[in-house]
């Protein structure tokens, strides 16, 4: 690095992604299609792409191929520029007509990740919020978690 310059900050899904083996990076920054799928023979057995992204779940049952909606309790979404509309808008409808009990939204705000997290209002299939989170997530439900942020972004 030339003398003077200060080290590049790694955006938040850069350092969210740091660790993943290469094969999990997107051929695009739009992310996955069908076809890449033939191509990844080092991903699990139970993968599944929705909405651009890569899922993948251990399955309990050697012979259980799926998991039913109801049976997610939590969705994730870490917002970048190219998904940010549908992470905020589309995706929050879906989970919640899904009847999936939480969902947490990551973002970036100057550099340093914020958690949103959302529980659904079982009597209206949309989410209420329950906290934003800066530097700290620390929550009770739905299971005990207490996360450093600030250590996720050099």
């Amino acid at each position: 690095m030339p003398q003077g310059r200060a080290p590049r900050r790694r955006c938040l899904e850069e350092a969210v992604t740091a660790d993943l083996p290469d094969w999990l990076t997107p051929p695009r920054p739009s992310g996955w299609e069908a076809d890449d799928l033939d191509h990844l023979p080092q991903a699990p057995r139970h993968t599944e792409l929705i909405d651009g992204a890569l899922i993948s779940t251990t399955a309990y049952d050697p012979d259980r191929t799926w998991y039913a909606p109801e049976d997610v309790s939590l969705v994730v979404e870490v917002v970048s520029e190219e998904s940010a509309d549908r992470d905020r808008s589309l995706k929050p409808f879906k989970y919640g007509q899904a009847k999936t009990a939480h969902f947490w939204r990551v973002e970036d705000e100057a550099g340093a990740p914020v958690v949103h997290t959302y529980e659904l209002d079982s009597m209206t299939s949309s989410y209420v919020p329950t906290g934003i989170h800066r530097g700290r997530l620390k929550i009770s439900v739905p299971f005990p978690l207490d996360i450093d942020l600030d250590v996720l972004v050099p």
